[in-house]
């Protein structure tokens, strides 16, 4: 993605999510998540939610599981 942005609107935040971190999200679930909860830091310019790339890393980090071997590997949380 575009690392001279370094913040994106909500419409940019699934590609770069998808690009970078290989997590598949539609905006439709961002506009869910954003109201509530549970999704990546925002702040606003205006009406305009901005999502810094450093809060999009983190939120992914925290979404995906250690490497495991096999699905028995996988714990449940």
């Amino acid at each position: 993605m575009n690392d001279e942005k370094p913040r994106l609107r909500r419409s940019e935040v699934p590609a770069y999510l998808a690009e970078k971190h290989g997590i598949p999200i539609a905006v439709a679930t961002l506009n869910k998540l954003a109201s509530i909860g549970g999704g990546p830091l925002m702040t606003y310019s205006g009406r305009i939610p901005l999502y810094h790339v450093d809060d999009l890393d983190k939120w992914a980090a925290e979404r995906l599981s250690e490497p495991v071997r096999s699905t028995s590997d996988r714990r449940v949380a």
